[in-house]
């Protein structure tokens, strides 16, 4: 009788066994990345998005105005190479006020805090971009573009240093990339409003005056950075110190490669993605257009169809990079723009068939730029986080500059198609450089 109780046990658990086996399997759901981002996170997300949306408009409401400017100015045609060369310098002036105002202001941002730099950041755009209105010389709007350019600078990195800084690691890559792609809707601002005044491109301009009310929101909403605060109690460190950013070997590292990295991503959006609206005139005027027509249908193809590209590419980044990693995605990106920016120059021969490849320039071509937001916060311990983001994005525009120069002459004696294939070739230093820096996926910020 024991012996049948025995067995029945025996029995019992085998078939729960088998029966535990064949049962499928059940795995919880994965959390979904903005499980428990809180909702002062999102405001912050959507308040630094806002300032660089503001931004890119600021930045590209000259690309988009500069044919009449320039004309206007320098009482030359706007096709003229005169014309192309001045608008060249003033890029290239551009981006070497990026490179003094973000070194400046991000340091300062360590030393004083987060919160106080954007603020003054925005208002220094916002103001001298609409100054724009009364120039009456060239050489005065390239002292107004030099110090938009040190504020928009600044405060890209203040404002990427904070959306790292607030949300966890499991929501980091995802929030940088939405903040980063966050200027295409300030292109396409732009755009709609270099389209609406035509050739009147003062009162594009006054447009820039917008975001001074952008500063009230900040004072309003925004608390100090706590992990900036904590920084700021250690007595031992020195905050936004560029002595120590490169005294130590390893921050400097990451300072020079990151440098490395943002250049090629500056000269290729100013001497190629940029370049996307000159080669839809050109394709425009070859098939009879006239060149005011042209220049309006250039402004749309560059303003809304290659940026429409550039923000899919920027949102996608963060995603594949949570998944793929941080360099990996770095070097298929850099890898399939090397492709598409001999094919975008060459293949097209009408302005339609242009229209097909330009989403595509702007995919490969820009969606790098949200890499620089979500990977250089990783970089850096926190007293010097805002430096040394500011260091390798500006910097970087620093040594682009001169490219530009350069370009603007390969451009008038070679032509649109051999310059901008030629500055594709800046993607494989950026492929170089990857060598050099970490992989950053699933760690911390350095402290």
């Amino acid at each position: 009788m024991m012996l049948s109780l025995q067995m029945a046990g025996v029995g019992a658990e085998y078939a729960k066994m088998m029966g535990a086996i064949r049962a499928p399997m059940i795995h919880p759901a994965p959390e979904k990345w903005h499980h428990g981002v809180t909702r002062y996170q999102w405001l912050l997300l959507l308040i630094a998005s806002a300032g660089w949306a503001f931004d890119a408009f600021e930045g590209q409401i000259f690309n988009l105005t500069r044919g009449d400017l320039l004309a206007d100015l320098l009482h030359v045609p706007m096709d003229s190479p005169e014309a192309r060369r001045a608008g060249d310098m003033m890029l290239g002036i551009f981006l070497m006020g990026g490179a003094v105002g973000g070194l400046l202001f991000s340091s300062l941002a360590d030393r004083w805090g987060r919160k106080p730099i954007m603020a003054i950041t925005i208002l220094c755009y916002s103001l001298f971009s609409g100054l724009t209105f009364f120039a009456q010389e060239l050489w005065q709007v390239g002292i107004l573009r030099f110090i938009v350019a040190m504020a928009i600078a600044g405060e890209w990195a203040v404002a990427a240093t904070l959306v790292a800084e607030a949300f966890p690691q499991s929501a980091r890559a995802q929030a940088g990339g939405l903040y980063h792609s966050s200027s295409v809707p300030g292109i396409w601002l732009a755009t709609a409003v270099a389209i609406s005044v035509g050739t009147e491109w003062r009162w594009a301009y006054v447009w820039g005056l917008l975001p001074a009310l952008l500063v009230f929101w900040v004072r309003s909403s925004i608390h100090e950075s706590e992990i900036w605060q904590a920084a700021q109690a250690r007595k031992n460190k020195r905050l936004g110190s560029y002595r120590e950013l490169f005294t130590d070997s390893r921050w400097r590292s990451r300072a020079i490669f990151g440098m490395l990295l943002a250049m090629v991503g500056m000269a290729t959006f100013w001497g190629v993605t940029v370049a996307s609206q000159d080669l839809c005139k050109e394709a425009l005027l070859r098939e009879g257009v006239s060149s005011l027509e042209a220049a309006s249908k250039a402004k749309f193809a560059y303003g809304f169809i290659t940026t429409t590209g550039c923000f899919l590419g920027m949102v996608s980044f963060g995603p594949i990079s949570a998944y793929l990693g941080r360099k990996n995605t770095f070097a298929l990106m850099l890898m399939l723009a090397l492709f598409i920016v001999p094919m975008t120059c060459w293949i097209p021969q009408t302005y339609a068939q242009m229209l097909f490849f330009l989403p595509f320039l702007g995919f490969f071509t820009t969606g790098i730029h949200a890499g620089f937001a979500i990977y250089f916060p990783e970089l850096f311990p926190s007293h010097l986080r805002a430096s040394g983001v500011g260091f390798c994005f500006n910097a970087g525009r620093l040594i682009a500059g001169p490219i530009l120069f350069v370009s603007g002459e390969i451009k008038s004696t070679f032509g649109l198609s051999v310059a901008v294939t030629l500055l594709s070739l800046f993607y494989l230093i950026g492929l170089f450089t990857l060598f050099f820096l970490p992989e950053t996926k699933n760690s911390q910020l350095p402290d």
